[in-house]
């Protein structure tokens, strides 16, 4: 006997696709296969023949708790998760303090466990102010580390301590320490003197209507930044992950780096595929984010690099602010903070371009799910659809169009989600389960805070 059968979906694994049945037991898979080969069961759920996935791990998310707490916390970052089929998310810091230092870590991980409702798995930050906790923060269960090229925005100071290697000498400490623990780096990829030259002098110029923000960090900037990343991580034998890439040079560099047996991995986001800097003109600073959307042209080269099988992973980048926060962009778009809501689309998004044609749904598993969990350390506990498995599984519905509407999502920052706002969609999240447990059913939340679990490196 079993806890949970569902029966009649066409499951993706990564053995392929297949009409048929999963059962679950004690949180865990517990068989695949036709419907009439599943054991008797305590529950039964008809898929009615909805896609059944391996439960989305983002790459990629912000949750900003505790002192940014005003924009998202792990209750309702964890809410927009579930809604949007994550059944893990790895949090990256920008948190006020970012967890540089094991107590941090910790103070953040009790959060975790009273408040989030799916498994979160978290980055350690890397700085040159703090190379001393680089490794100590290591032992405390971490899945990697995340670091910035660039300096902290004005007025967020805080968010960054220890979290940026503002030259070469931090860049290389850094690194050499990273190394010494094997776990990898994630490194959000711009030049600084680039980008702070440019804030300047398009400021002194009065240039600071919403387009200057994409002026200000230009293609070369991340080019630039890719080039003296691979080349501290070859000298440190660091392994390398490489965050949302937005430039298809950069995506070739590191794929030539990795062809010659460099360890590093490529991040992108489903705007640097779909959107273009036209929304900057639209939306303002609701459409600001860093790198900047890109031309149409670098948008459809992106593709070409997905099609090619360069980028490894799709992350959502989750960027919860208020309303407040972004409405000073306006008249000044370099005094709005970058970022927008992503959680609850990242599988939308991606599924909408499967059925576009532009990937198959088993390149979309693979870069939702399969990779990031392979990449940090949570594989095959997680993104795997296999017996001994946990029992994280999103149900999907690829038929039926759905329209994306911002009052509509359970994440904190839903004032701000603008960029996708109207637009149709497919792939609408029927149901999320995390280890056997459904957490989200139809627009509503069936779990309490604390389900969630803290999730160490296997």
């Amino acid at each position: 006997m079993v806890d949970l059968v569902i029966k009649n979906a066409n499951i993706v694994s990564e053995y392929g696709i297949f009409q048929g049945a999963i059962a679950i037991k004690d949180g865990k898979i517990a068989a695949l296969g036709r419907d009439d080969s599943m054991p008797p069961a305590t529950e039964t759920i008809e898929a009615n023949g909805h896609y059944l996935l391996p439960g989305g791990v983002d790459p990629h998310v912000h949750i900003r708790y505790p002192g940014g707490a005003h924009r998202e916390d792990f209750t309702t970052g964890t809410w927009a998760a579930a809604a949007g089929g994550a059944t893990t998310i790895i949090e990256h810091p920008i948190s006020s303090p970012p967890q540089y230092s094991t107590d941090i870590l910790l103070n953040r991980v009790n959060a975790v466990k009273e408040q989030a409702i799916v498994d979160v798995a978290f980055l350690g930050a890397a700085g040159g102010e703090k190379l001393d906790h680089i490794r100590p923060i290591a032992e405390s269960g971490i899945v990697g580390y995340k670091t910035f090229l660039h300096a902290a925005p004005e007025g967020r100071e805080k968010e960054f301590i220890g979290l940026t290697m503002k030259d070469n000498y931090e860049l290389f400490k850094g690194f050499q320490e990273a190394a010494k623990t094997g776990l990898p780096i994630a490194a959000h990829a711009e030049d600084n003197d680039v980008v702070s030259g440019l804030i300047a002098e398009f400021r002194a110029e009065g240039k600071t209507t919403p387009i200057y923000h994409a002026r200000s960090r230009p293609a070369v900037a991340e080019v630039l930044a890719v080039e003296r990343l691979l080349r501290m991580a070859r000298e440190t034998d660091a392994e390398l992950y490489l965050v949302h890439i937005s430039v298809p040079e950069a995506v070739r560099l590191a794929a030539e780096a990795r062809r010659k047996g460099q360890r590093v991995f490529i991040e992108t986001c489903p705007h640097y595929l779909l959107l273009t800097e036209a929304e900057l003109e639209k939306h303002g600073p609701y459409a600001k984010c860093n790198p900047p959307l890109r031309t149409s042209e670098e948008i459809e080269a992106m593709w070409e690099c997905v099609a090619e099988g360069l980028i490894d992973t799709i992350g959502s980048d989750h960027g919860p602010f208020t309303i407040e926060e972004k409405e000073k962009g306006y008249p000044d778009i370099f005094a709005a903070p970058a970022g927008f809501p992503g959680l609850e689309v990242r599988l939308p998004l991606m599924l909408t371009a499967v059925k576009e044609n532009k990937l198959s749904i088993q390149r979309a598993v693979e870069l939702l799910s399969t990779n990031p969990s392979k990449i940090f350390g949570l594989y095959p506990r997680k993104g795997a659809l296999r017996v001994g498995s946990d029992a994280d599984i999103v149900l999907v519905d690829m038929e039926t169009p759905f329209t994306v509407d911002q009052n509509m999502m359970l994440g904190k920052s839903k004032g701000i989600a603008k960029v996708y706002e109207g637009w149709e969609l497919y792939g609408r999240v029927v149901k999320t389960i995390v280890r056997g447990k459904t957490v989200y059913c139809d627009g509503r939340i069936m779990a309490d805070p604390g389900y969630g679990e803290w999730l160490r490196r296997d």
